[in-house]
């Protein structure tokens, strides 16, 4: 029935697919799951330790011997699109009452600040060179809800324990140190810790009740419009700044799929949250699938104007000729 190969098609499909099964379960048959057992800690109860192994997954593969100029351009990126995540994130809070249009201050900082490292290398290794590429070892720290807790807490927007933070920093870590100790291990969870991707969706699925969250979907499409744009134009800025051609600022202009796990995490480290995380799920995942549709010509119109630019540099007598005729 080729199932897996159609899913993937979708953009952010393995965590949007079973994200949306199990909001549906949730929502109209949420006793089949809720049978105790192994079951249900398929479900919502199994969704932070199942987390938990997906950030250490994802700290094996931080590594400490990247290049000085990947380095520098990807601390760039990541300090551009996490901060201007975070300065529209904080006035929407502030000046706002903490909603603009819908969209809570919560769902504009997980979606804006978390890239998708799998579109990102896609594009960059199709696209660009080896320092566009590399340059995600340092991005690769957006990952997960540290960040998000993190800027929300010290913003004052959110009262998170500190060990609420050390405790989902701490699987990064150990994966990290791992990772850098025996290669096997980092090459191990890159290939299998994707695995876990659609149970952990599928659990914080069933987290999710659509009938109170049926109006979150055109402003979710609204955010994705929204990161793809700003933090897609900053990114594209800092990166030329930086010695780069703006091609991996373009390709970092996406939600990561992990980012729709984010909302669930902070609202179990403050409360205050709760209400408004299913909605904010939703809006996040939304914009998962309208950056990942964007992205990539956003980061191929880049890509043709460094080509269009190289041409000229290299012919500039053919250039002249060709505007004077």
């Amino acid at each position: 029935m080729k199932i897996l190969e159609r899913v993937q098609k979708i953009p952010g499909g393995m965590m949007v697919v079973p994200l949306i099964l199990g909001a549906i379960i949730n929502t109209f048959f949420p006793q089949i799951i809720k049978i105790g057992g192994f079951t249900e800690a398929l479900g919502s109860q199994g969704f932070p330790t199942l987390i938990a192994a997906y950030l250490f997954c994802v700290g094996t593969k931080m590594t400490l011997k990247a290049a000085p100029v990947m380095l520098k351009r990807g601390f760039s990126i990541l300090f551009a699109k996490v901060g201007i995540a975070s300065l529209i994130a904080i006035c929407v809070a502030k000046f706002f009452g903490g909603d603009l249009w819908g969209l809570s201050a919560l769902a504009i900082l997980a979606a804006m600040n978390d890239t998708n490292g799998g579109m990102f290398i896609a594009l960059t290794s199709s696209l660009g060179d080896e320092s566009d590429s590399g340059s995600y070892v340092v991005q690769s720290i957006e990952t997960g809800p540290f960040l998000t807790m993190l800027i929300l807490s010290g913003s004052g927007l959110a009262n998170i324990p500190y060990m609420a933070m050390v405790s989902v920093i701490i699987p990064i870590a150990l994966g990290a140190i791992l990772g850098n100790l025996d290669k096997d291990i980092r090459n191990f969870c890159a290939k299998h810790g994707e695995i876990l991707v659609p149970f952990f969706a599928f659990g914080l699925g069933n987290n999710i009740n659509l009938k109170s969250v049926v109006s979150a979907g055109w402003t979710g499409v609204i955010l994705g419009f929204a990161t793809v744009v700003i933090t897609g134009v900053v990114c594209i800025i800092v990166d030329r700044l930086t010695g780069g051609t703006g091609l991996a600022g373009a390709a970092a202009s996406t939600t990561a799929g992990n980012a729709a796990a984010t909302p669930k995490a902070i609202a179990m480290a403050d409360p205050t949250f709760a209400a408004i995380a299913p909605i904010a799920t939703l809006q996040v995942a939304a914009s998962v699938i309208i950056t990942a549709l964007l992205t990539p010509i956003l980061t191929t119109l880049v890509y043709k104007r460094n080509q269009k630019k190289k041409a000229k540099e290299l012919n500039p007598e053919v250039e002249a000729v060709n505007s004077i005729s």
